[in-house]
């Protein structure tokens, strides 16, 4: 059975923090620097008190609104999130409950990053070829500002935070072509945060210093920024090439391209080396900053709106970064 999106949507914190405000706290910075290398003039923040399940009931308030969607119509849920609510039980379970989805609905929690979105979609067709469900909601949310520490300057210029809402089915405006997905474990620990599980339950407050000169501090989100990069124009050419094998297509039957919104120096980079014209690649983070796992959603959501992306399109996605991890499909609406 086919498996196609039907509804997309998102929501963002209302808090937003400006590059001038960043400026502040960091006043060896040139604003129009950071802007033209990481493509990002604003972020949102979620409240304190705001967490990622908190974002993803309001993304899927959203898409239940914006298209007459009702609850009932749900009979599987799964949420993408690397900041839970809680270690247990899944937040998706709590989700089903708050959104007053069906109880014989099956819900849980997977953790990946910024791939999640392709994976998620993954798992949702599988769902709905089995037989398994229908209707499957796949909602996306980080929080990853809480993870980041003050003085990290790079990753606060980088990253927002944000949620996004997708209804997966046996009908829409999108078919969900085949997947090519991948996985590194080895750069696990290029992109992480050390403590709070259980292998290193406890805070240590310790840091160190790496070879490019950011401080890794245990307790906070560390990234490898060169090695990121460098995984990326490793994977992402070779991924692309695979991708287009798989459906027996080359560059030039794909329409557009939206890839996870990393940051706009890396996604020109990867254009660049992929032989991709800028006229078909998409790149704007420039309001909402690296979302993580809602990136390609709300890139999708924008695209359709401004009409970028029409009917009878063929769209390539992909997500890659934190696992490491990477996959992506074509879309055909």
């Amino acid at each position: 059975m086919n498996a196609y999106i039907k509804a997309v949507s998102y929501y963002l914190p209302e808090r937003t923090v400006t590059n001038e405000e960043l400026l502040r706290e960091f006043p060896e910075w040139s604003v129009d620097k950071v802007a033209a290398k990481v493509g990002v003039d604003s972020r949102h923040l979620a409240a304190d008190d705001e967490t990622a399940g908190d974002m993803a009931e309001k993304a899927a308030r959203n898409l239940f609104l914006e298209y007459n969607i009702s609850p009932d119509e749900i009979d599987f849920l799964l949420l993408c999130t690397q900041s839970p609510d809680y270690f247990l039980p899944s937040t998706a379970c709590i989700l089903q409950h708050r959104l007053g989805i069906p109880t014989s609905a099956g819900a849980f929690d997977y953790d990946l990053g910024c791939s999640g979105c392709v994976y998620g979609l993954a798992i949702a067709k599988g769902l709905i070829a089995a037989g398994v469900a229908h209707n499957v909601l796949l909602l996306t949310s980080e929080t990853y500002n809480k993870y980041l520490h003050p003085s990290d300057k790079s990753n606060r210029s980088i990253f927002g935070d944000g949620s996004a809402a997708c209804l997966i089915s046996t009908e829409g405006f999108a078919g969900i072509g085949d997947f090519v997905l991948g996985t590194d474990g080895s750069g696990a620990e290029r992109l992480i945060v050390k403590t709070g599980g259980t292998r290193h339950k406890e805070r240590t407050g310790l840091s160190v210093t790496d070879e490019e000169g950011h401080t890794w501090h245990d307790d906070y989100l560390y990234m490898n920024g060169g090695a990121i990069f460098n995984f990326t124009l490793d994977v992402v050419p070779t991924m692309v090439d695979q991708i287009l094998e798989k459906h027996n297509m080359c560059k030039d039957d794909i329409d557009y391209y939206v890839f996870h919104q990393a940051n706009k120096f890396m996604l020109n980079t990867i254009r660049k080396v992929c032989g991709i014209s800028k006229e078909k690649f998409y790149v704007n983070l420039s309001q909402t900053g690296n979302t993580v796992s809602s990136t390609v959603f709300i890139a999708l959501k924008e695209c359709l709106q401004s009409g970028k992306i029409q009917k009878g399109m063929k769209v390539m996605i992909a997500g890659f970064g934190v696992g490491l991890s990477w996959g992506g499909t074509v879309l055909e609406f």
